[in-house]
Formats: C-alpha cells, sequence, structure tokens
C-alpha cells in the first residue's frame, strides 16, 4: 500500500491483506540497502495469524520517495508519522540491522507506542570500519561483495526462504545492487545507510525510555554484529536474547528459527 508521509509516497508491504488498523500491528523495518522484500514471508504469516502487518521501504529506498533520512533519530520519528498516516495507534516494532536500531530509537521517542520491541542482527555501537566506508566511498560495488560475504554464514546455505533453489547470496547482492542503482537523485546509499549506522550515539538513551517488552534475535555465527556486540542493548532493555544457528542474513538463512523467535516475541 501507498502512504504519504511529510508529503512523500511511502510503500509499505501488508502481508497480502489489506491493512486492518484495528488488529495488533507488526512494523518491519529493514536493514542497510535493503528493501521490504526481506520480511516478505514473516510479513505474511503476522498478516494471516490475527495481525497487522507493515514491512516498510524506509525513505529513498525501494518504492518510497527520498531522499534517505540523514540519522536514526529522523527515521525514528519516520515511523511514527507513517503510522499516523496508516491510523495506526500502537505497534509491536521489528528492525533487522539498521532497522533495528530505528526501531530501538522509534520505540524510545514514544514508548506508549510501542507493544513490543524486536531487534534482529543488532549492535551498539553499530561501527562501521574506515576501510569499509572509504571503499563503499569509492568502489561501492567491490564494498557491497564485502558485505555481502560477511553477511552470510556459508558459501551455500541449504534450500531455505523464500523457497528451494533460490542462491541466497546472489540474491541478496542483486537486492542490494538494486537499491543502490534506484535511488533519484544519484545518492550513493550504500555509504549513506553505513553511515547513519555508524553515526548513532544514543541507544543508551533511547533503550532507557522503552517500556514495551524487548526481545533480540541474533546470529551465532554472524561477524557484521556478533552476538557479544549486543550485550548491552540486552542489559539496558532487559531483553530476551534468542541465539540463532545463521549468520546476519538472519530471515533467509534460518527462517523456521527466525519465525519460532518472532512468535514468541510476539506473543
Amino acid at each position: 500500500m501507498k502512504l504519504i508521509v511529510n508529503g512523500q509516497a511511502a510503500y509499505a508491504y501488508t502481508g497480502g491483506k489489506p491493512l486492518d488498523p484495528a488488529l495488533p500491528c507488526v512494523v518491519f523495518l529493514h536493514g542497510a540497502l535493503n528493501d521490504h522484500s526481506v520480511w516478505t514471508p514473516l510479513a505474511r504469516y503476522a498478516a494471516h495469524h490475527g495481525h497487522a502487518a507493515l514491512a516498510l521501504d524506509l525513505p529513498g529506498h525501494g518504492r518510497s520517495e527520498g531522499p534517505p533520512l540523514p540519522d536514526v533519530e529522523s527515521l525514528g520519528a519516520w515511523v511514527h508519522h507513517l503510522l499516523d498516516a496508516a491510523g495506526v495507534a500502537r505497534a509491536a516494532l521489528v528492525g533487522h540491522s539498521m532497522g533495528s536500531l530505528i526501531a530501538l530509537e522509534a520505540a524510545g521517542q514514544q514508548p506508549q507506542r510501542c507493544s513490543r520491541l524486536v531487534m534482529v542482527g543488532t549492535a551498539w555501537p553499530m561501527k562501521v570500519s574506515d576501510a569499509l566506508l572509504n571503499t563503499a566511498r569509492e568502489q561501492p560495488a567491490a564494498a557491497m561483495a564485502m558485505v555481502n560475504a560477511f553477511s552470510h554464514s556459508a558459501l551455500a546455505m541449504p534450500p531455505a526462504s523464500p523457497g528451494p533453489g533460490t542462491w541466497l547470496r546472489g540474491a541478496s547482492l542483486a537486492l542490494m545492487q538494486r537499491m543502490q542503482a534506484g535511488t533519484q537523485d544519484q545518492t550513493n546509499l550504500f555509504l549513506h545507510d553505513f553511515q547513519v549506522c555508524d553515526r548513532y550515539a544514543a541507544a543508551q538513551a533511547a533503550a532507557e525510555r522503552v517500556t514495551a517488552p524487548a526481545h533480540l534475535i541474533v546470529g551465532r555465527r554472524d561477524v557484521m554484529t556478533p552476538p557479544k556486540a549486543a550485550r548491552h542493548l540486552a542489559e539496558w532493555l532487559h531483553a530476551q536474547v534468542h541465539q540463532l544457528d545463521a549468520g546476519h542474513a538472519l530471515m533467509s538463512e534460518a527462517p523456521e528459527a527466525m519465525l519460532a523467535a518472532l512468535k514468541t516475541a510476539l506473543a
């Protein structure tokens, strides 16, 4: 569905069902250089099991108009503006990687509006090395290939989401390439998104304002955001931590375990 947020068109996938704002809502927030499609199976499950689902394209990503917003704080506020436009009073916020920081910030900005906070493939600080930022600036294609390799825990994962025969690494890289090529103003979206993660400094302050039950879902073999890098978030949020046998691409590498963890978090 399309919504108008701050004068710009914003896209949200509703899981194959029309949005019913009266149902318990789950908002899904993607990571750097991704779009709503990384959440498709989970959003579809939520929509067909008693929830309203909103898997968002962040500004300047996918089908949402730009420009991309400059920091986690403004993205957190944008989430609330979108909920206003959708007529949703309260929602569970589920975010992956960069999206997990946006979910945390949104939950801290309006604690009464967040029913659950679920941070997937998360860490804080979510610092990005100077070498990767420089490569992203000068050779974005090489940086995307590097991040894609780091995000998957094996060369060839067994058939999983979204279906048998899917090449997980190839599909992930193709999505990043499409996001990078599709920016409306030729923004280096890869560099932009990783700088957004790198600059976010307000995690503890946001976490201390969160009142909703919190869950962290992390991959045991994640080298992008290793489980130990989430320990401060777990302490501040008094969160339940779920460790899955996966790398950073948890939704595609471990779809059944990811769904089970999400069901627990939303129960």
